[in-house]
């Protein structure tokens, strides 16, 4: 059976041109690029190309890249280490939406004495920048919105936020993990100060992350060690995976258009079909302004995990949210911020295509899953109490819909 790939918003296929670059690292070039000797000090020349392609992905200087493990490590340094450098600031602005890496760094920091913000978002995904604004206080250490969610694909207006922050003097973090590699993003036109990035999101294998930092940004180091990336991050540096992540990054500039025209077409395509074919169906987020790639879908009246079960069976991997809170018998964070009904946030589903998927991938899909939703629903008490007028389960109305804000 042929696997049909639909959870590109989890990991990506390392590319082939990728691999072909990192080979030599692992067993011709394996010096460390910190030794004095020259088997090792080669390696170096290699690791300021990598730097380079990083910083012309997202339009920065190469002296503002810092390597990192992952877009999770990043993100942590981002923002401990901006808080480190403002030791009597204890307060911070996040959003309610954003990835477990920056939602539950925001908990952990709450549970040791700051003061966290967690701003709403609307029905479609979006932040009412005026609450932004009143949320900002004397001691704001930083603001951290992601660039584009994760689940729903909804690109946030970074800059416009980013400018806000400034206003006031408080530095700007984005996560742009989902949103790098997928739309152009250019630092030298842009007052973002940290942005953090991953590989295994663009091509590259997993294990391999970076993190852009401002010329001029405060910034205490998070992984304390030796004097590697300037001293902002020790750790001997993994070569082959910096190389690797070099590489991406042009893959993705060379294939970006792509991704905004024949991907995004296959997703509209899918969308549509799906919506047509098969009633009580939404599209959960903003339906203009998101990733290309993205279409987080709710089928009303059933259970997400049986969706994804039975998709299986016929190839396909798609996703119920985040491959971090995966297990989980809740609904999504992300859909029950932005207020998505509980009869349909339990049978969302993400579909994350890439540049390797193809018509007859998505003709799969929109074959397979029309005789899946009535399969599931004939089965769902909750889609016979809807049939007959009704009201939906307790278990479909529990009271843990609630939202908090820490503020």
């Amino acid at each position: 059976m042929k696997t049909v790939y639909l959870d590109n918003n989890a990991t990506t296929r390392t590319a082939p041109e990728v691999v072909e670059a990192m080979l030599p690292f692992f067993s011709e070039l394996y010096g460390n690029a910190s030794s004095m000797h020259s088997f090792g000090g080669q390696v170096g020349k290699h690791l300021a190309r990598a730097r380079e392609q990083v910083a012309a992905l997202i339009g920065a200087h190469p002296a503002e890249i810092i390597f990192t493990s992952c877009g999770t490590e990043s993100n942590n340094a981002a923002i401990m280490g901006t808080l480190y450098s403002y030791p009597e600031k204890k307060h911070i602005v996040i959003c309610r939406v954003e990835h477990p890496a920056v939602l539950n760094v925001g908990h952990h920091l709450q549970a040791r004495g700051y003061r966290v913000t967690e701003l709403g978002v609307d029905r479609q995904g979006k932040l009412n920048l005026d609450e932004l604004r009143a949320s900002l206080k004397e001691d704001t250490a930083l603001v951290s919105i992601m660039a584009a969610n994760n689940e729903t694909g909804v690109l946030f207006p970074i800059d416009e936020i980013a400018a806000i922050a400034k206003e006031r003097g408080i530095p700007f973090h984005t996560d742009a993990v989902q949103a790098v590699g997928k739309i152009p993003m250019d630092m030298s036109r842009s007052p973002i100060d940290l942005l953090s990035l991953s590989g295994h999101k663009l091509h590259a294998p997993k294990g391999i992350g970076a993190l852009y930092l401002r010329k001029g940004t405060k910034f205490s180091p998070f992984m304390i060690g030796g004097h590697q990336e300037g001293g902002r991050r020790g750790g001997t540096e993994n070569v082959p995976y910096i190389v690797g992540l070099g590489r991406a990054a042009e893959f993705v500039t060379d294939h970006m258009e792509e991704e905004n025209t024949r991907v995004r077409a296959l997703r509209d395509r899918l969308e549509t079909e799906l919506i047509q074919r098969i009633p009580n169906t939404l599209i959960n987020g903003d339906p203009l302004n998101r990733l290309p790639n993205t279409s987080n879908i709710s089928f009303e009246y059933i259970e997400g995990e049986s969706i994804l079960m039975l998709l299986n069976e016929e190839g396909i991997c798609a996703s119920s949210g985040s491959a971090c809170t995966s297990g989980s018998l809740q609904p999504s964070h992300v859909l029950r911020a932005m207020g998505v009904p509980f009869t349909a946030a339990h049978g969302s589903v993400r579909f994350s295509l890439s540049i390797y998927n193809t018509d007859a991938d998505v003709d799969h899909v929109i074959k397979v899953m029309p005789p899946i939703i009535e399969r599931i629903r004939e089965m769902s008490p909750f889609w016979k109490d809807y049939q007959a007028g009704k009201p939906p389960s307790s278990f479909l109305t529990g009271g843990d819909v609630e939202h908090h804000v820490h503020g």
